[in-house]
This record gives C-alpha cells, sequence and structure tokens, in this order.
C-alpha cells in the first residue's frame, strides 16, 4: 500500500462523529419549515392571492398579473423573514443536475439609499442566458437566449439566504430545454384523459394527479479514501484495480444495524431535507457493503421529481460535512449490486381514490380493471418511448448485472392480478382456494 494510501487510512480510523442538533423531537414541528407552502400563503396573502394560486394548480388557470405582484411581495416578505437576501429561478437543465442565478433584492434609490424589492416581472421570467447548456441542436450558440418561467405547482423553498423559485427552461423560440417542461404536458394530458374515463364510473371525479415515490440508493466512502483513487473521483465508479475479498457475500448488510457515522449523516440529511418539505419516511442498510437507501412517501410527479433534484443536491453537501462522498452513479464498484433509483407510480384522484388499487365493490373493481389493462396495453404498445426514457450510458451499464433486471422493458404482475386477467379471459371463475390465515396456522398470539 502506497504511504498515501495508508494515510488515507489513518485519516479515516480516527474520524469522530459529529453531534447532530435537531430542530426539535417533533417531525411536525419544522418540517416544510423552509417552504412557503399553502399554511404560509395564506398568512402573507389575500383570500384572493391565496385563491390564484390554487386555482392555478388545481385547474390550470393562469395567475393574473396584477396577482403576481402580490405573490412577489409576499414571497419576498416571507424569504425576508428566513434571512434571505437573494432570490433565484431554480431550474434543471438537460445536464442532470440543478442550475441556478442568484440575484438580491436589493436595488439602488436616487438618494443614494437603497430597498428591497422582488416584482411581478421576476418571480414570472428570468432569463439565465443559456450558451452553453445542452441544446440538442435546438439553435446556434449566437441564438442561445433562454428563458426560465416560474411553475406555481411546486412551492418556492430557502436554502441557506437564497429564495428558490422552480421553474421550466424554454429557449427564445419556446422549445423545451429541460425535462420538466414536457413532464407538465404530459400530466395535463393524462389528466384529461384518466378523468374522461373515470367519468364512465364516478362523475364527481375532476382531477387526476399522478403520483410518484422514488426510492434514492446511495454509496458512501470516506473522502480521504475516494480522493486516494483517482478513477473514483474523476469517473464516480472504480476502473482499476484488484477485486476485493468478498464481493457480493457481504450482502448481510442489508437491513443491518446502521453504522454510528452513516447514522449521524442520516440523521442531518433528513433534517434538512424535512425543513424543505421532502417527507423522507425511511431509511435503511441496503445489500452491497457501504450502500443504502432512504425514501421519501409518495407525492404528485412533477413535486416528487422537484425534491428527488433538491435532495441529491443536500446528500452531497451532507456527505462533505461527515468527510464522506456520496456515490449516485448507477454501478460504481464492480462486481457488486449497483443503485437503483426505483419509481413506485400510480394515479390519484382528487376524491383520494388510488386508481391502481383494486376497489371493494364491482363497480369500483371495474374502473381498476380499466385503467389497469389499459396500463398494460400502453407499456405494450409505447416499450420502446419506455426504453428509450431511461437509456443512458451509467443506466445501461448497471442494467443486467447483479441484482438489476435485463435491459428490456416487462410486467410482472403476480399471481392473483394474473388469475384476474385469465379469468376475464376465459370468462371462468378460478376455483383456487387462497386463505391467508393457513400462513399463521400454530402461531395464535400473531395478529
Amino acid at each position: 500500500m502506497s504511504n498515501f494510501r495508508f494515510q488515507a487510512l489513518e485519516t479515516v480510523l480516527n474520524r469522530s462523529i459529529p453531534e447532530i442538533k435537531l430542530p426539535s423531537n417533533k417531525i411536525s414541528d419544522y418540517f416544510n419549515s423552509n417552504v412557503f407552502d399553502k399554511q404560509k400563503m395564506k398568512e402573507y396573502l389575500s383570500k384572493e392571492g391565496y385563491q390564484a394560486i390554487v386555482n392555478s394548480v388545481e385547474k390550470n388557470e393562469p395567475i393574473p398579473r396584477d396577482m403576481a405582484e402580490q405573490v412577489a411581495s409576499a414571497m419576498k416578505a416571507w424569504a425576508i423573514t428566513k434571512g434571505a437576501t437573494h432570490y433565484t429561478h431554480w431550474f434543471q437543465p438537460l445536464t442532470g443536475t440543478t442550475a441556478e442565478k442568484h440575484d438580491a433584492f436589493f436595488e439602488p434609490t436616487a438618494e443614494g439609499t437603497a430597498i428591497e424589492i422582488f416584482s411581478g416581472d421576476a418571480l414570472a421570467q428570468q432569463e439565465p442566458d443559456a450558451s452553453s447548456f445542452p441544446s440538442g441542436g435546438l439553435r446556434n450558440t449566437f441564438e442561445a437566449r433562454g428563458y426560465t418561467a416560474w411553475d406555481p405547482s411546486s412551492p418556492a423553498f430557502i436554502m441557506g439566504r437564497t429564495l428558490c423559485i422552480p421553474t421550466v427552461f424554454v429557449s427564445y423560440t419556446g422549445e423545451a430545454l429541460d425535462y420538466k417542461l414536457p413532464l407538465l404536458k404530459a400530466l395535463n394530458a393524462l389528466d384529461k384523459a384518466a378523468v374522461d374515463v373515470c367519468h364512465y364510473f364516478d362523475k364527481s371525479i375532476e382531477k387526476v394527479n399522478a403520483s410518484l415515490g422514488i426510492e434514492q440508493e446511495y454509496f458512501l466512502v470516506d473522502i480521504a479514501l475516494f480522493n486516494a483513487r483517482p478513477d473514483l473521483y474523476l469517473t464516480g465508479r472504480t476502473l482499476f484495480g484488484h477485486m476485493s475479498a468478498k464481493n457480493q457475500q457481504l450482502e448481510d448488510h442489508y437491513f443491518g444495524s446502521i453504522p454510528e457515522r452513516v447514522y449521524a449523516f442520516m440523521q442531518d440529511l433528513e433534517t434538512e431535507a424535512l425543513q424543505l418539505g421532502i417527507p423522507l419516511k425511511t431509511r435503511h442498510n441496503e445489500v452491497a457493503p457501504s450502500q443504502f437507501e432512504c425514501a421519501p412517501i409518495y407525492e404528485e410527479i412533477n413535486l416528487a421529481i422537484d425534491h428527488n433534484q433538491l435532495l441529491m443536491d443536500l446528500m452531497d453537501r451532507a456527505a462533505k460535512r461527515h468527510n464522506f462522498k456520496v456515490l449516485l452513479h448507477e454501478k460504481p464498484y464492480a462486481g457488486i449490486n449497483g443503485s437503483g433509483k426505483h419509481n413506485n407510480w400510480s394515479m390519484i384522484t382528487n376524491t383520494g381514490k388510488n386508481l391502481l388499487s383494486p376497489g371493494k365493490t364491482p363497480k369500483n373493481n371495474l374502473m381498476f380493471l380499466t385503467f389497469f389493462v389499459n396500463t398494460i396495453r400502453a407499456v405494450y404498445e409505447h416499450a420502446d418511448l419506455l426504453r428509450a426514457s431511461i437509456a443512458s450510458v451509467n443506466n445501461d451499464h448497471r442494467l443486467g448485472a447483479n441484482e438489476a433486471p435485463p435491459a428490456i422493458i416487462s410486467i410482472f404482475l403476480g399471481s392473483q392480478l394474473s388469475d384476474v386477467l385469465d379469468e376475464i379471459e376465459t370468462s371462468r371463475i378460478s376455483k383456487k382456494i387462497k386463505d391467508d390465515a393457513l400462513l399463521w396456522q400454530g402461531i395464535p398470539k400473531m395478529p
């Protein structure tokens, strides 16, 4: 072992665990505390201003210009109470990460003083240039003007001393320069189509939101050991060196007790994430050595994706505070599990009905079966588009290796749902007897 790597290992062994101070013992006391959510909108906006935001999110109605001025003023007032001095349009160019350009609230006056100001124009639109962002060949560099436009359906939040406003990113001629704008269009189309189908069964349904729960897997490596590996430092994955003495055999790490240093990192990350409204619910050891997972409760898809982009940023910041490097590459180490970002997806009506959950009445089951069968049909017809949408160098490197499925699109239904479709196809009722109580026979104390 080189002297440099020996020193790195010695540094790791001498690490101390920082003490984490929680804002409160009750998460409900600080959840969403750094988000301009509905509760704060009610406090800082007039009834008309608040209703304009709600109508925009729930009914796709445009926000009147005078209301935009009021919302901007309210956002600024709230942000200043949280110590913010700047604002930014927070957007997601085609780089796999987020981008921001900070502007100060203040403007100088003719008298030589300054005032804090934030207009409706600044809230609604910003011009962060765009010359160096990927565009898919949509325009020449000298025509590279890009614009960010406010997305009211994703609430503003505070990072450090900056008010961050989630936005879409478009070119001067209106083409999407991000994935967020096509997503919003797709969600709108799905809402309209799903509501039309729902009306065959329930006329009271007015809106259908696609929901998403993203499981975020990741690896942690001590920053000294990370810096001692040029391949990890430059590419995020190992490219050379010996295989370890034990690889996948170390999967007894799975769901084991969380190491102290990692536990401190998780607490720090969760506290910051919860303050930003990311509803982290689960944490545990994953299969591979030094691999872990965190998972939020499902949310409306647009918000869930914004939160996941924000979470990855928070993970990187928290890792540095704990002398870790977080690895988000899909396959950072050869010979062991890679990291998935499993997507748990469904559709929820404004009445609270999960359209992909079987109902207890024949009427509700018929609505479930309608969406269930159409989802299968859609995957069958558009498997090529679905496959293309997840294709990347990193992801294709992972697919088909160890725990990951091969790089194909398929649907596994399980025995119960397969039986349901078989019964419909053959017009026969299954004679299989399923008694879940048999599983617990001989253990009467189990509830």
